[in-house]
């Protein structure tokens, strides 16, 4: 398949599907997670582990929560603690240097890691020598092999050529700069001034300095915007030509994320001029040869992402699209979300609680969820049709020893309206999201989910395009 290719997206079709669902960075999604999955839990995932085949043949993904920004940027729904005090850092490295201790104690020094990145909040929030100090303390306890994924995430303005020399020398070959919009009169209205020259002379240094991918984040929604202001920043962002770039839509939820109380819902965009700004992203986009890889992402031709995209190779984790194969993934640091085996598992939100945990040495895990049968078989069909665009009855039949059509009945026969919009078809063999169904993949996999079919409260996902 080569979902890939342009199709024509028509703002009615956008509209049609302006609807809420979940991303899939995991199945079940976060929001099933339980309290009565435990710290014992979690330390029997790992016990599996380590005894089983993956100890040998799975790779581990990490994922590291460092929470602390400077600054408040009002549309942000992360778990973040803004503070001016660096000094904050200290300690919390401290307690990330046991939480590790913690996981080698069960699985040993030295698993193999393929797959680094530093979320938050703010990674950059760390010095320069700080940084140095996590980085020496996972490769003290972990193997990172040569060639894979490690990324970081950049405010722009807490780094400067000086400081992309240290990310280089430290092993990072990916950032992801947080762009959003560069319009002044948006940055302003968010709390997020940064100029976009400091931007282009940022990704160009981080070109000099052989940054194998540089992605740009950007959101649409936001207070100020509008179809023709966001249309110079799309220019802008061509012109600047990063390697990947993610597409974002704003959901405004104030009674859920307090510093959204900030923003001027006057100043919102309507919905019919969100529409027509994702319309004009893809236009911009594709039309400047990027590859839709899936959902908000774009990709040049040459990244790695969208050779995985047109190999059948693309993944999908905790961290979005990926082109490592399916690893488990240990989630480190406050409110960090992992996966060992058939488990998700959440760590402690608040750092009070979180340092609580790790002085008692106990692992910070509050929450979670052990996967059923059934939550297994349902993974592997969202995941191969939002990753390969397609699921073969014969390859889940043969893995999970069930009859597809037999147990999938109900939702075979709800595609049937998908396929007459010309979003997929479903024949003997399988089911196959075509071209323009790729832009509304989420749509297409939320009828095999079956927790979405019981509870159709929608509201707490983002849109689904």
């Amino acid at each position: 398949m080569n979902a890939a290719v342009a199709a024509p997206i028509s703002e009615d079709l956008l509209r049609r599907f302006d609807v809420s669902g979940p991303r899939y960075t995991s199945y079940p999604t976060a929001d099933r997670f339980v309290e009565a999955f435990s710290v014992e839990d979690y330390t029997q995932a790992l016990k599996q582990r380590r005894s089983g085949a993956a100890a040998m043949t799975l790779p581990l993904s990490l994922y590291v929560h460092i929470p602390f920004c400077e600054s408040l940027c009002y549309y942000c729904a992360c778990n973040k603690i803004i503070t001016k005090h660096h000094d904050r850092a200290t300690p919390y490295l401290r307690y990330l240097s046991r939480e590790v201790d913690l996981h080698t104690e069960h699985l040993g020094v030295g698993q193999t890691v393929t797959q680094l990145h530093l979320g938050g909040g703010t990674p950059t929030f760390l010095s320069d020598d700080e940084l140095r100090e996590l980085m020496g303390m996972l490769r003290r306890n972990f193997t990172f092999t040569p060639g894979g994924e490690y990324s970081i995430e950049v405010d722009p303005r807490t780094i400067d050529a000086k400081r992309l020399d240290t990310l280089a020398e430290l092993g990072f070959n990916r950032l992801s700069f947080g762009v959003q919009d560069f319009d002044p009169a948006v940055q302003k209205a968010v709390h997020r001034v940064q100029p976009a020259e400091q931007v282009f002379a940022l990704v160009e240094a981080a070109r000099q300095r052989g940054f194998e991918s540089i992605n740009v984040d950007l959101i649409y929604g936001l207070p100020q915007q509008n179809p023709e202001s966001f249309d110079r920043t799309l220019a802008q962002v061509v012109a600047l030509r990063p390697d990947r770039i993610a597409l974002y839509a704003y959901a405004h939820l104030p009674e859920r994320f307090k510093p959204q109380r900030r923003i001027n819902t006057v100043e919102l965009p309507s919905g019919a001029a969100k529409v027509a700004m994702l319309a004009r992203s893809m236009a911009a986009f594709m039309g400047a040869s990027y590859v839709y890889v899936g959902m908000d992402h774009f990709a040049l031709p040459t990244d790695a992402l969208a050779v995985a995209k047109r190999q059948g190779r693309l993944h999908r984790n905790f961290q979005g699209y990926s082109t490592q194969p399916d690893c488990d993934l240990i989630g480190l640091g406050v409110s960090s979300i992992g996966r060992i085996g058939a488990t998700y598992s959440q760590n402690a939100k608040t750092l009070e609680e979180y340092y609580d945990f790790l002085d008692q040495g106990r692992f910070p895990v509050v929450r979670g969820l052990g996967l059923s049968r059934d939550d297994l078989v349902r993974r592997a069909v969202i995941m191969a049709l939002m990753c390969q665009g397609q699921v073969l009855f014969e390859s889940i039949e043969l893995a999970y020893l069930v009859d597809f059509q037999r147990y999938f009945a109900t939702e075979i026969e709800s595609l049937h309206q998908l396929a007459e919009q010309g979003l997929v078809t479903v024949d003997e063999s399988g089911i196959q999201v075509t071209a323009m169904g790729w832009f509304f993949v989420r749509a297409v996999a939320m009828v095999f989910d079956r927790y979405l079919q019981t509870d159709r409260t929608r509201a707490k996902f983002s849109k689904i395009i």
